[in-house]
């Protein structure tokens, strides 16, 4: 008898619910897109750096999306309640959410329902830069070792840059929460009905790449180093537990209210929460020796290295954190703040009447036709901060070389190459330090809609890029979770190894690296560094005045052939 796993990915715009079958096939999906805000995100004119969620989007999401693939599901192929074995979860992070001593969100509470400081904070509100800077200063006094398994600094998208923000700015909404929790860890409490913050099973992956838990000094910070920030944040540390879960490990079991919610069996396990790029290298089938990267609205560059092996600190990236990918690998992320967020913006916002997806495949399409270096453009991919090697969220991004006649399209495939310069930058770090990218796999939406994009970046990069089967990698990372927390006996796995031999998506595409491509890439990526260094990296600067001259140079020759 078949059997079946849900994953629910919840990501910046929407929740996308998969169920795949043990065997990897996936059956039926479905996309709830959340109702409140700018496409899912609460936004303020009066402060571009803030970017909220409504939580109960997430609830809403849930019974919507769930719903929607049982009944495709059943449709299709006649599969029941009872033939569903497991549920896994990703969202993305770092997104906290203040809640009171029940579990249940401030943004309930008629006190705060139109207070943005109640609601979830989302990974990309970057309103606590200044606080981030504060960590990353008496950090590196107090305890260097806290920032040295998460780059040396300290970032405005993470837990307590966040909580000490809103301290500062919304006191009555600080003393209010009893606790705060990333979504990674409740909406799986949700479901289980276990919302209260002390039996909230929370995961390592959240609370070590993105909240300074590390087992070598006893899981989250000393209280007397928070307390240096702020005496108040010696109470949020206070609420934390002294033991954090991997996505192995079950978080309860399906409750009987959210089980007559969705219309599935009570009592079905439910995986400890991971964010969606981790869970999405799972579902891409991650192995030491490979990069994946999770491509959507922003990037995530994962790779794993055994326990058992020593390994380096490195200076930028997001964090190694033991068990966050994997149990018994060290999990190491980087990424970029905006990718597809920079191409959305230049299709919404700046091309005038562009709006729609077939607009990027218009734009795709012409850009295609450009030699490489033809548009006489070289941009810097920061227009929403720099996430990995500078972790500076007040960097902006730039194009060089515009004209009378630069065009749309030459300027959508500057930003392009852009991300893919940034894209190198990255690469280029992890090898430095000792973790080489043998192999290059990409999941997500570009990966799986943009072929200009990859091949683009296969020639910046100069590998081979493969890009996975699944569209919904970081689903099917989380239905992959969901197996394992049913086991054997429930006709699940018994580990990841299994589970992600069984299910994970094989890559179906190569994009190879084109040499002539390559080699006028080589030279732009130069100048891009030097643009990257000088913009980037306080009291570093180099002579930029040829740069414009030679992306004239390099168009030149590109139009000659």
């Amino acid at each position: 008898m078949s059997r079946y796993t849900m994953g629910l990915d919840y990501g910046t715009s929407s929740v996308r619910a998969l169920l795949v079958s043990t065997s990897g096939e996936e059956v039926a999906a479905h996309v709830f897109d959340y109702p409140h805000g700018a496409s899912g995100v609460v936004i303020s004119d009066r402060d571009p750096n803030l970017a909220r969620q409504y939580p109960g989007d997430y609830e809403a999401g849930a019974e919507a999306a769930v719903k929607g693939i049982l009944k495709e599901a059943n449709e299709k192929r006649g599969v029941r309640a009872e033939d569903i074995i497991g549920i896994g979860v990703d969202t993305t992070g770092s997104t906290p959410l203040p809640i009171d001593a029940r579990g249940v969100p401030l943004a309930y509470d008629k006190r705060f329902e139109n207070d943005v400081n109640a609601l979830a904070w989302l990974w990309k509100d970057h309103t606590s830069h200044a606080e981030a800077e504060e960590i990353t200063a008496v950090g590196g006094k107090q305890h260097p070792e806290y920032l040295a398994k998460i780059g040396n600094r300290y970032s405005s998208e993470w837990f307590w840059a966040k909580i000490l923000h809103c301290a500062r700015v919304a006191p009555a909404v600080f003393d209010a929460a009893a606790s705060w929790v990333e979504i990674a860890d409740w909406i799986p409490a949700m479901l289980c009905g276990s919302m209260q913050p002390a039996k909230i099973r929370r995961g390592v992956c959240a609370a070590g790449h993105k909240a300074l838990f590390n087992a070598g000094w006893g899981g989250y910070p000393e209280a007397k180093f928070l307390a240096a920030l702020d005496p108040q944040l010696e109470r949020v540390r206070k609420t934390l537990p002294d033991k954090v879960y991997t996505a192995a490990n079950p978080a309860g079991t399906l409750s009987a209210n959210w089980a007559d919610r969705l219309g599935l069996r009570a009592g079905i396990p439910v995986a400890v929460g991971a964010f969606d790029v981790h869970l999405g290298a799972v579902g891409s089938g991650i192995a030491p020796g490979t990069l994946v990267k999770i491509m959507g609205t922003s990037t995530c560059d994962l790779a794993i290295v055994p326990i058992s092996e020593k390994i380096a600190d490195v200076p930028g990236i997001c964090g190694i954190v033991e068990g966050s990918v994997l149990p018994g690998f060290y999990g190491l992320e980087a990424g970029q703040s905006a990718v597809g967020d920079i191409f959305n913006w230049f299709v919404n916002v700046i091309v005038p009447g562009g709006t729609t997806q077939a607009d990027h495949a218009k734009l795709s399409e012409k850009a295609a036709a450009l030699r490489p270096g033809e548009s006489g453009l070289l941009a810097l991919d920061w227009h929403n901060g720099n996430r990995t090697i500078l972790v500076d969220q007040r960097l902006t991004g730039l194009i060089v070389g515009l004209t009378l006649h630069s065009s749309p399209a030459e300027i959508y495939r500057a930003l392009v190459e852009a991300t893919a310069f940034g894209a190198r930058v990255i690469m280029e770090r992890y090898e430095q330090y000792g973790c080489p990218a043998k192999r290059i796999v990409n999941g997500g939406g570009i990966a799986a809609k943009n072929p200009v994009a990859m091949q683009i970046y296969a020639d910046v990069m100069g590998r081979p890029l493969s890009v996975t089967r699944s569209q919904q990698t970081c689903a099917l990372g989380a239905a992959i979770a969901g197996a394992v927390v049913a086991g054997e006996d429930a006709g699940g796995f018994e580990n990841f190894a299994d589970a992600i031999t069984a299910m994970a998506s094989p890559a179906d595409r190569t994009f190879t690296p084109q040499p002539a491509a390559v080699e006028v890439y080589n030279k732009l990526y130069k100048l891009y560094r030097r643009m990257h260094d000088s913009f980037g990296v306080a009291q570093h600067s180099q002579p930029l005045g040829d740069i414009m001259k030679e992306l004239l140079n390099i168009r030149d020759a590109a139009k000659k052939q």
